[in-house]
């Protein structure tokens, strides 16, 4: 099936589990990976938004942490770490190609109250007018919501989905550790069957999606499934995909039938 994929303005979000490795250690070729990818969009007119998780990872890393720290500060303190090691990383890549980025660190109460929110939108069309590639995270430092002991709503992929919304973006793409979104756990149940096209999120749907991701993300497929009822609801569409190799993003852009679609353009609400 092929899909009718518009992608002028294009928001990603990259998830920790594929920025990294399993043993703690930072990624450094997917980034770089990415890094190529997202060049080559620029240069091809496209405007783009990286809305990159990792900051806690990364940090975990630098400091030789095999677990992540249990409270607020702790984390807070490896997120601050974590975030100038990541934002400097992605700026050496980017410069082979002498594409500039931006660091933006956003926060729930900045997007809640309509002048601030102007301001942060004014800041991203100032940007891409620029074009510059904004690079977008939780600001962790200073944030509890993204941390274990409130989940209203700081984790990056409703971030992701809430950019999209505020620079009115056409895609958004989460890119993950999954192929997308399964019927079942597919690591649990070798009948969980991947939905090529969903139209319509509903509650029993979150419901029954499962639990967070791994210990160094905070993301899952309920968080997942949030954002794209976001999107949904804005009238915008958005792509969940395997994220271990970013070219897989030039076949999202073909219309390719890759990971799962989530579009309220087509009559059918589930579809294998």
């Amino acid at each position: 099936m092929e899909r009718n994929i518009k992608g002028n303005r294009i928001v990603i979000k990259i998830g920790t589990s594929s920025l990294i490795n399993p043993n703690g250690s930072l990624n450094r070729d997917s980034i770089q990976k990415l890094s190529d990818v997202l060049c080559e969009l620029k240069m091809q007119g496209k405007e783009v938004v990286l809305v990159s998780s990792g900051a806690i990872g990364v940090g975990m890393g630098r400091l030789g942490l095999k677990d992540r720290p249990t409270t607020i500060s702790g984390q807070q303190a490896v997120a601050a770490v974590g975030q100038g090691e990541l934002i400097g990383i992605y700026e050496r890549f980017f410069a082979k190609y002498q594409i500039s980025v931006a660091q933006l660190l956003l926060t729930r109460d900045v997007l809640l109250f309509p002048q601030s929110k102007k301001n942060v939108s004014n800041a991203f069309q100032e940007l891409l007018q620029m074009n510059v590639i904004p690079i977008v995270n939780e600001n962790d430092t200073v944030s509890v919501d993204e941390l274990d002991h409130e989940t209203k709503f700081g984790d990056n992929d409703q971030l992701s989905a809430i950019v999209a919304k505020v620079i009115d973006a056409d895609l958004l793409i989460m890119l993950s550790d999954i192929d997308g979104f399964y019927s079942a756990n597919p690591n649990e149940d070798d009948h969980a069957k991947l939905f090529s096209k969903v139209s319509r999120v509903d509650h029993s749907l979150i419901n029954a999606a499962g639990g967070k991701g791994t210990k160094f993300g905070t993301g899952g497929m309920v968080t997942k499934l949030k954002a794209a009822k976001r999107i949904l609801d804005n009238n915008q569409q958005m792509i969940l995909a395997n994220g271990s190799d970013p070219d897989i993003i030039f076949d999202i852009l073909k219309g390719q039938d890759i990971g799962t679609w989530f579009t309220n353009t087509e009559p059918t609400e589930m579809e294998g």
